[in-house]
């Protein structure tokens, strides 16, 4: 697969692209890269489309703009359709992992003259909560909820930093499913939950010995140095803008996602151990009545696209391929 650098009128991108026929563009979330979809875009181009999968901003080789408030759902809304331009595609099936998820739903309710599809990992479609995020998200004196912990700019890259190998190896095996089955209230260890305040995320994670199979040794080290020339920050600046995100969808409010969608997610996703997730999954064709499947893959965890190339690879394909009949 070719790896090149696309100047659009947003942002510098670097893309994995590969095959020819209807786009399919691929978002990546936390803490991952484009790379994260390296079998997506091979099993993508043998099917007969064309996929590209860039390094969001903040991450990778792409653009990192300085400010935290340019890290908005509508920035990365806004990156894609300039991709696309810059690429001369007209439309695409769009599809997302974690934040890449949140942004795959958004593309897809505020362009569905550009997005003919959508597909989402891990994060369904939620509805706007009616007051701001931050407001709701749990915490007391020992322990605040992750999103908390990454708010204070500085505090979690301070932490991720001083061991970026040892970081990244911590939160993918605890979030993977390796780790565990997730129920509503258990005690496995997550990535994704409360925060100690005084020990932080890492500590009470455990460093496995050996990494998962699904992860070798070359893809993992390629990782943690992409890690180390971009940092932390543009990814967490997502994080920071829940609350900006929340003020700038008023326009969205009521709105309905009025393309064909498929969701899926991991039976061990770190997501489901968060109350009333199950009811939200349940929820999701009033809010996007043209889901075509809500798939929950048996053993996986939270990195779905990578745990289980094969399965999500065909699930994504055979969508795509039903499009056009």
């Amino acid at each position: 697969m070719k790896e090149t650098l696309v100047k659009t009128r947003t942002i510098d991108m670097s893309i994995l692209d590969e095959g020819t026929g209807p786009l399919v563009l691929l978002c990546h979330g936390f803490p991952e890269t484009k790379y994260a979809w390296r079998h997506q875009v091979t099993a993508l181009a043998d099917a007969g489309y064309r996929a590209v999968a860039p390094d969001m901003r903040g991450y990778g080789n792409s653009g990192a703009p300085k400010r935290e408030d340019q890290y908005t759902t509508f920035h990365a809304v806004g990156d894609m359709i300039a991709l696309m331009d810059a690429l001369g595609e007209r439309k695409a099936v769009i599809v997302g992992h974690d934040w890449g998820a949140t942004i795959a739903w958004q593309a897809a309710l505020l362009r569905p003259d550009r997005f003919r599809a959508v597909v989402a990992l891990s994060v369904p479609m939620m509805g706007r909560p009616p007051v701001p995020p931050t407001k709701i998200f749990p915490h007391n004196d020992e322990e605040l909820f992750y999103t908390l912990y990454f708010q204070t700019p500085g505090l979690a890259e301070e932490e991720f930093n001083r061991d970026i190998a040892m970081t990244l190896r911590k939160l993918l095996f605890a979030a993977s499913g390796e780790a565990g089955p997730r129920k509503p209230g258990d005690n496995t260890p997550t990535p994704f939950g409360m925060v100690s305040r005084k020990m932080g995320l890492l500590a009470n994670l455990p460093d496995p010995a050996t990494l998962p199979d699904w992860l070798s040794v070359q893809d993992f080290e390629r990782l943690v140095e992409e890690f180390k020339v971009s940092g932390f920050t543009g990814g967490l600046n997502y994080y920071r803008n829940l609350d900006r995100n929340w003020e700038l969808q008023q326009a969205n409010v009521g709105q309905l996602i009025d393309i064909p969608a498929l969701f899926m997610i991991g039976e061990r996703d770190t997501g489901l151990a968060i109350p009333g997730m199950d009811q939200i999954i349940a929820a999701m064709p009033t809010l996007v009545p043209k889901l075509r499947g809500s798939h929950v893959i048996p053993g996986a965890g939270h990195w779905l696209q990578q745990e289980r190339p094969t399965e999500i690879s065909t699930l994504i394909i055979d969508f795509v391929k039903q499009l056009a009949a």
